[in-house]
């Protein structure tokens, strides 16, 4: 009784500290939205032996893509929808087409649903290391207009020839990458010159609620922290990864998703079917079942809305980059100016 009363002790006390406000009038909103032009400065903080780490189980990723086939099959995701939505908006920002495109790993099936003849695409690779996603995404016949082929790859070791395509698409599947610059290396070579590459990762804001969970479940119950949620890229880091991955004109927008769960045993059913469960290399393979059921009660009593839902926050990093051409703006080489700052402030700092 002692151990229940510390328990419930220590979830008022951070209740408190982490609550905020919860009412909500839709399934999910997307909230505190911000962009960025010309990437992020700085070098990476991590040495290059540290991309070449492996850190997720790239076969047991397989399996849960395998798993979410079969999930997720003749149903719509409304939030995988919204964030493959999102995505291909940014085709209609381009004034020029896109004949040959891949469509990587991920959410395969509302990417190809959604295209609606956007970005005048007229050839379409679809690749993804689960055999049955893609037999999922061939059952489906969406778009018949669009000569679509099909490729069981992976995304670490892309079996695209370089410059040979035009668009690359990437929605909710690169964050699984052992070598994310690597593979954003791979993209970059595959496309053609003056070639898009659009890609959608999930952020280190991503489920943050049942990682407090989580860390306060494994601490009460065993008295430690076992790592159960994958790591996952910062906002910050998504601008020096175009930037080393050698992509011109980079940009990143961040968008932050709410979706509200009747318990958090649905929120689980939802990642198992979108394929993003647990895939660390070094993970503990037993989840004890006093710490998930004081898990889901924790989740439940920290962050519960008045309507007795359950909110997740999965926040969303939208990456574009560009193969360089000639054509790109470029900068002028140092010393080139005519006019000095202290002449401009001269003319036009007094009518302020």
């Amino acid at each position: 009784m002692r151990r229940i009363n510390s328990l419930y002790g220590r979830i008022r006390i951070l209740k408190r500290v982490f609550e905020k406000p919860t009412k909500q009038s839709h399934a999910f909103l997307a909230s505190r939205s911000f962009s960025t032009e010309g990437g992020y400065g700085g070098e990476s903080q991590q040495n290059s032996s540290s991309s070449r780490v492996k850190i997720f189980d790239r076969e047991l990723k397989r399996v849960h893509r395998d798993r979410a086939a079969w999930l997720s099959r003749n149903k719509n995701d409304t939030f995988v929808d919204a964030v493959a939505e999102n995505l291909l908006d940014r085709l209609e920002d381009c004034k020029k087409s896109f004949p040959s495109a891949l469509c990587l790993g991920g959410s395969l099936g509302p990417v190809k649903r959604l295209l609606r003849g956007r970005g005048g695409i007229e050839k379409l690779i679809m690749m993804d290391t689960s055999h049955d996603m893609i037999k999922s995404c061939r059952d489906a016949q969406d778009d018949n207009s669009i000569d679509t082929s099909y490729l069981v790859g992976d995304e670490e070791f892309l079996p695209i020839k370089q410059s040979s395509v035009d668009l690359i698409i990437s929605s909710l599947g690169l964050h699984w990458t052992n070598d994310l610059p690597g593979s954003m290396i791979q993209c970059k070579l595959a496309l053609k010159p003056d070639g898009l590459f659009l890609a959608a990762i999930l952020g280190g804001e991503t489920l943050k609620e049942l990682r407090i969970a989580c860390t306060l479940a494994h601490m009460e119950r065993e008295g430690g922290i076992s790592p159960r949620l994958s790591p996952l890229a910062q906002v910050r880091d998504a601008g020096n990864l175009l930037t080393r991955a050698g992509f011109s004109l980079p940009g990143v927008d961040v968008d932050e998703y709410v979706v509200k769960y009747k318990s958090a045993l649905d929120l689980i059913e939802h990642l198992r079917a979108m394929g993003e469960t647990n895939a660390l290399l070094h993970r503990n393979k037993i989840l004890n079942r006093e710490t998930a059921l004081a898990t889901a009660a924790i989740y439940d009593s920290m962050f519960a809305t008045e309507d007795g839902t359950i909110p997740a926050t999965f926040q969303v990093i939208y990456m574009t980059g560009w193969k360089e051409h000639s054509s790109h703006p470029q900068a002028k080489r140092r010393g080139s100016a005519t006019v000095s700052f202290t002449d401009i402030h001269k003319q036009f700092g007094g009518q302020s």
